[in-house]
């Protein structure tokens, strides 16, 4: 029995949208997915938090400065990274000895790593910042024991800047500070690959509104970044153009303070974390669904 034409082509059309990929959709209001209650008090301050999807374990790191070290101490920040179960259940806490902006979870090595205050050397060069990755026992405890992948690279700019990893294309975007300017960098090279100017009039923010040295990489194409708008309790998504995709509003009631300008950021397993200092003796961070 021979199909006709238009059926074949009705047959054909419904073929190739099923195998499209689905739409990714920016919710019009965030959806809380997680508490993480910090367990002991941060040795310097909350500073940003990752996932690592196969030991089911989130980590959050402190960041600040180090000490100027001496004849006898070498200048090792006292900035801890902390690990918690996929509940928010503590486990236990380490001291590397850096001063952390960002942490991730690098699927091509495998590793947890942490990107230093200053790896760009903006303020000048100081001992301990770059790249490092950081080890984990097999049930994922961290350990104070790091290996060195980089040390500084002036691509990275602003020396706050909390660099998000795209690990597809084994690259970095860089927010830099008091701007809505987002370098591109890969980490082979010494100067920016790119620079991306969002639109933040469209967003209908201004600078100072916004998450200063923290813009999140998704990984969604068509909304690929993501910011905090501290000011007026939303998440701001961007394309790579630039261009102001949608705004996703948090609760109204949550308390964020002048911190949250500069710390107490971070994206991983798909959720926004933001840092609500109010809440539990040392604070709360909370996982927000932005896309879904």
């Amino acid at each position: 029995m021979k199909l006709s034409r238009q059926l074949i082509i009705n047959t054909f059309i419904i073929s190739a949208f099923s195998s499209m990929p689905l739409q990714a959709q920016v919710l019009s209001e965030a959806e809380l997915s997680i508490k993480i209650p910090l367990a002991k008090k941060s040795t310097t301050r909350p500073m940003t938090v990752a996932y690592v999807p196969n030991l089911k374990r989130y980590y959050i790191a402190d960041g600040g400065l180090a000490p100027m070290g001496s004849e006898s101490e070498a200048p090792t920040s006292k900035s801890q990274i902390h690990a918690y179960d996929d509940t928010g259940k503590y486990i236990n806490s380490a001291q590397p000895g850096y001063d952390n902006r960002s942490i991730y979870y690098n699927p091509n090595t495998g590793k947890l790593e942490t990107i230093t205050y200053n790896i760009s050397s903006d303020v000048g060069f100081s001992p301990n910042t770059g790249i490092y990755s950081i080890d984990l026992s097999e049930t994922g405890e961290v350990k104070d024991s790091s290996i060195e992948i980089m040390q500084f690279n002036p691509a990275f700019g602003f020396a706050n800047t909390m660099p998000s990893y795209d690990a597809a294309n084994k690259r970095y975007f860089a927010k830099q500070g008091r701007s809505g300017k987002v370098f591109i960098v890969d980490p082979k090279l010494h100067e920016k690959v790119g620079e991306i100017t969002l639109d933040l009039a469209k967003a209908g923010v201004a600078h100072d509104d916004i998450s200063d040295c923290f813009a999140a990489y998704t990984g969604v194409k068509g909304e690929e970044l993501l910011l905090l708008d501290v000011d007026h309790k939303a998440a701001l998504v961007f394309d790579l153009a630039g261009n102001f995709v949608a705004k996703s509003e948090l609760p109204k009631d949550l308390k964020l303070h002048a911190q949250n300008h500069f710390n107490g950021l971070g994206y991983a397993n798909d959720m926004l974390f933001v840092y609500h200092e109010g809440e539990g003796e040392f604070g709360t961070y909370y996982g927000f669904k932005i896309i879904k």
